[in-house]
């Protein structure tokens, strides 16, 4: 008898430090992030933006092509900055200290590259 009450006593805990757990994991499902990127335009906008989409965990990202800040909401156990990062940097553009991969700069538009001059908003 005292042996299944601390069992029933032992496993209420177990469900209860799980329950509990979950909570705190569920607070962390999505985060957000500001990035400063070298996008110059629309054309930018909507290439760093489609690229971000095929990046596991993120949710959304929107361009502000004015300030040139992303804003990205994503699933932090799926993906995390340095990778969010690398994606702008491989789509071609700088993103904070991450400069812009060299293959990828090189497949722009001359007008999206840095000086590229023409606004294509």
């Amino acid at each position: 008898m005292l042996r299944n009450l601390f069992l029933t006593a032992l496993t209420s805990l177990m469900i209860f430090g799980n329950s509990f757990a979950g909570i705190s994991l569920r607070d962390d499902k999505e985060k957000e992030v500001k990035i400063k990127t070298s996008a110059i335009c629309g054309m930018c906008k909507a290439r760093i933006e489609r690229n971000l989409a095929f990046e596991k965990g993120v949710k959304e990202s929107t361009l502000d092509v004015k300030s040139k800040v992303v804003t990205i909401k994503y699933n932090p156990a799926k993906t995390d900055v340095a990778k969010l990062k690398a994606n702008i940097s491989k789509t071609g553009y700088d993103a904070e200290e991450v400069l812009a991969d060299e293959a990828g700069y090189a497949k722009l538009p001359s007008c999206c590259k840095k000086g590229g001059g023409m606004d294509h908003q």
